[in-house]
């Protein structure tokens, strides 16, 4: 299969693509600032609340609307499911208690 059909962007820039994978409220917030998403209607109180809460979503909306799934598609949801799958864990530390006999 040819890398080009894989790695091709229809509206969506690639700056967005591959920063979202890591910053995604601030490209969200850059591409409304450049009026990026503009074809993609996002209007109303709805998306500024995905947007707020849980960014990754309305990223994955955006591909899907915008090419489908493809390799961008699958690369943010294997990025969804490792921040998701370890955000809630804690570092667990033991204590060596020394007891002292005297």
């Amino acid at each position: 299969m040819n890398l080009h059909v894989l790695l091709v962007t229809h509206t969506l820039p690639l700056w967005f693509l591959v920063l979202s994978l890591f910053l995604p409220r601030v490209c969200l917030a850059i591409a409304w600032l450049q009026n990026s998403l503009a074809p993609f209607h996002l209007q109303g109180l709805i998306p500024l609340i995905v947007a707020i809460a849980v960014p990754r979503i309305l990223i994955l909306l955006l591909i899907y609307q915008d090419q489908g799934i493809g390799l961008w598609f699958l690369l943010h949801l294997v990025a969804l499911v490792i921040a998701w799958g370890g955000g809630g864990t804690q570092v667990v530390r033991r204590r060596r208690v020394i007891e002292v006999e005297g």
